[in-house]
């Protein structure tokens, strides 16, 4: 299995020079007040997973992988693993950037709004993925791109709608309760999601015909 996550991280690898242009752009908007750093945890992630299934696509990976001992799940497995290495990175690497420019700005360091917004990138990273990965494996990276977005631009048409004719007050309230337990509320969150995605990715990718 470590192959499978050696290749897209080597897929990845071909991206960093476009990455650290796009991080020093970032960064400097965000040093004038601009933009939010912690946005860019979402923008990459997804950004640079979703060029790896082209890749494979292109490059017929598919077809070679199921030729190997336990190849499609060790394919599937891979992907997630090589995603969750990536997302780690981008953290870090976004984190250190968005103290040192808080600090150099300030001279403060407001670790709880850093952090809150960091998690919150986390999640809708996480989120995304999860629901674009069956997507990919089912429909391929070209349908799947085009249906993930739909999607998105659905709930938010849904999600307005039911903020304006539908009474929420209870549904916040009960979000206000768990407000206290958010840092274990999240993490708890995203592991369920990345565990089932990666279950019904594996699920497809093994019913799926070569």
């Amino acid at each position: 299995m470590l192959g499978f996550i050696k290749k897209d991280l080597l897929m990845i690898k071909s991206n960093i020079k476009i990455l650290v242009i796009l991080l020093i752009i970032y960064a400097l908007m965000n040093f004038q007040g601009q933009m939010d750093l912690s946005f860019l945890i979402p923008f990459m992630s997804v950004m640079i997973m979703m060029s790896t299934f082209s890749y494979d696509t292109f490059n017929k990976w598919d077809a070679y992988a199921v030729t190997m001992p336990n190849g499609r799940k060790n394919s599937v497995r891979g992907k997630y693993i090589a995603t969750i290495i990536l997302i780690s990175a981008t953290t870090i690497l976004i984190t250190a950037l968005t103290v040192i420019i808080s600090y150099t700005k300030t001279n403060v360091i407001d670790f709880e709004n850093i952090i809150g917004s960091i998690v919150g990138s986390i999640f809708a990273t996480i989120l995304l993925q999860s629901l674009m990965y069956p997507a990919m494996y089912k429909f391929g990276p070209e349908k799947a791109r085009i249906g993930i977005f739909v999607i998105i631009f659905g709930i938010a048409i849904i999600g307005g709608v039911v903020a304006k004719y539908v009474d929420l007050s209870s549904i916040i309230k009960m979000l206000e309760s768990i407000d206290a337990y958010w840092m274990i509320v999240f993490p708890v969150a995203m592991i369920l999601m990345l565990y089932i995605s990666y279950k019904i990715s594996e699920r497809i990718y093994l019913k799926k015909e070569i």
